[in-house]
């Protein structure tokens, strides 16, 4: 691979660009480690049972909506409420989150397998025992993400 790197004192804030044929394990392991420069010091703040938590971004999931709620979900399916809403969530979260659907967002180093659904749909389950479905119109770039189109 070509790797090509500049410095300059024009440049205020670090960014990469990346020209690919398609993602691939090693790429998205080197946007993973890129993205975690910035992300590193990360921390949700969300509720469970009256106490608040710091959450590490790492530890979840999945994040969705219930109701008028937006909660996220540990490896041992403790449900904490966030106080962001899902869009906001999903530009914090990066790219080790993809969203499967209007309501849900999933940590894609946390899912234990895939299956065909119904109608186009895809089912998801997290390693915690969730499960979950990638809806067609998300279908696409979840696949794009994970190298698998």
């Amino acid at each position: 691979m070509k790797v090509e790197c500049k410095i300059s004192t024009d440049y205020k804030e670090p960014y990469a660009v990346l020209h690919i044929e398609k993602m691939t394990p090693a790429i998205a392991e080197a946007i993973f480690l890129l993205e975690r420069a910035e992300t590193d010091s990360l921390t949700l703040i969300a509720v469970r049972e009256g106490k608040t938590y710091f959450m590490e971004p790492e530890k979840l999931d999945l994040v969705c909506t219930e109701g008028r709620e937006v909660v996220c979900y540990d490896g041992v399916k403790n449900r904490y409420v966030l106080s962001k809403p899902l869009y906001e969530l999903e530009q914090i979260l990066g790219s080790r989150f993809v969203r499967i659907s209007k309501s849900t967002i999933i940590n894609i180093r946390r899912i234990s397998h895939v299956a065909a659904g119904f109608n186009g749909t895809m089912e998801l389950v997290m390693k915690n025992g969730m499960e979950s479905y990638i809806s067609r119109s998300f279908r696409k770039v979840f696949k794009e993400r994970l190298g698998l189109e």
